[in-house]
């Protein structure tokens, strides 16, 4: 019988490398690669698994996404705004509006959950 209610996320096999809309790299040459895990039947809210190496990346964010940091060390400094230290084990929210940097400190691993629109 297949549990499909509940979806426990495996090991990342297929992960798309490439910089997210939005994001343009300012220090560094950092990479990131994203793995959609779990999309909704409407399509609304999509889950999964991000990876990056360390390097700066400003980021114009159009949608709502919740984190949990499973390893490595970002700032994240909104424009404007104090910068804010997250890592292994922390979770956070970031608003559809943000603007701001990502600096990348140590590889990073998040699982990260987004509702588009």
């Amino acid at each position: 019988m297949t549990n499909k209610t509940i979806l426990k996320f495996g090991a990342v096999e297929h992960a798309e490398a490439g910089d997210l809309p939005g994001w343009i790299a300012v220090e560094g040459q950092p990479t990131m690669q994203t793995a959609v895990q779990h999309t909704t039947s409407d399509g609304k809210v999509i889950s999964g698994t991000w990876r990056a190496s360390p390097g700066t990346y400003h980021a114009t964010y159009t949608d709502y996404e919740f984190v949990h940091m499973i390893a490595g060390r970002i700032i994240i400094t909104p424009d404007g705004g104090t910068p804010v230290e997250v890592g292994p084990g922390d979770a956070f929210v970031v608003e559809a509006d943000f603007k701001g940097t990502w600096k990348i400190i140590e590889p990073v691993t998040k699982h990260f959950v987004v509702r588009v629109g």
